[in-house]
């Protein structure tokens, strides 16, 4: 059975982790003390959904969490820390923090230690999400009990409703640039000017001309899109911003 445990204290643990090289012993006190903390929890780092749609997610929701009273959004999983940081270099996570529980013993206190043996997983959580405020947790969305990897409830959004129905999430921005691009650098300054975050897709690296020219119509960088509608390049960007 998959534990519900709301209105209770998380486990008490110590998180062994590596900064820069060195060992560095996190607690649950560190993280949770006097802090109101979203956490989400899933079965491994680089597994498809945790990397393309869970962690993401949170990561582009977090400057709406801290607007919302979140001080601290932290990803976790049982896998070591290399692996973990790894993955969160991997997936330029830098809103949130990922912390490995490598010896299941937060999962298993929160009573989320499930066996995966039959993929190759051994023993790992279940997907849950949870608001802790200074550590207790006030609550909890637990994926529901059935084969393979649910992933319905503790979802980014799902956990922002649960904080503030009203909560005004960012739109979604992308540009389009290449390295060297003057202009791109410019585009992407007045996005952030503007207090716009932006998904950065690189030619060359994240996509080719050829996607470019078939997404845009156009073979020119930078080319931005803002809340679905494609804006154009630096020009068009100045112009959209100055109305």
């Amino acid at each position: 059975m998959l534990d519900n445990k709301e209105g209770q204290t998380i486990p008490n643990v110590s998180f062994p982790t590596r900064v820069h090289n060195d060992w560095k012993h996190v607690s649950t006190d560190d993280i949770f003390k006097g802090k109101t903390v979203v956490v989400f929890s899933l079965p491994g780092a680089f597994t498809p959904t945790c990397s393309s749609t869970h962690l993401p997610r949170y990561n582009e929701l977090a400057a709406t969490f801290k607007a919302n009273g979140v001080d601290e959004i932290v990803c976790l999983s049982v896998n070591d820390t290399f692996v973990m940081n790894a993955w969160a270099a991997d997936q330029e996570s830098d809103k949130v923090t990922l912390i490995p529980d490598g010896n299941g013993e937060f999962t298993d206190g929160m009573g989320m230690l499930v066996d995966k043996a039959e993929i190759g997983f051994g023993k790992r959580s279940w997907r849950y999400s949870m608001l802790v405020k200074d550590g207790v947790v006030e609550k909890m969305f637990i994926e529901p009990n059935i084969p393979g990897d649910p992933f319905e409830v503790s979802d980014a959004d799902t956990m922002l409703a649960y904080i503030n129905p009203e909560a005004k999430k960012p739109e979604p921005v992308s540009i389009f640039t290449k390295p060297g691009c003057t202009h791109c650098a410019k585009a992407k300054n007045l996005l952030a000017d503007n207090g716009l975050a932006f998904e950065e897709i690189v030619l060359g690296k994240d996509a080719s001309l050829t996607s470019l020219k078939a997404i845009t119509g156009s073979d020119t960088v930078p080319q931005v899109f803002i809340a679905n509608q494609h804006i154009g390049g630096g020009e068009e960007l100045a112009k959209y911003f100055g109305s």
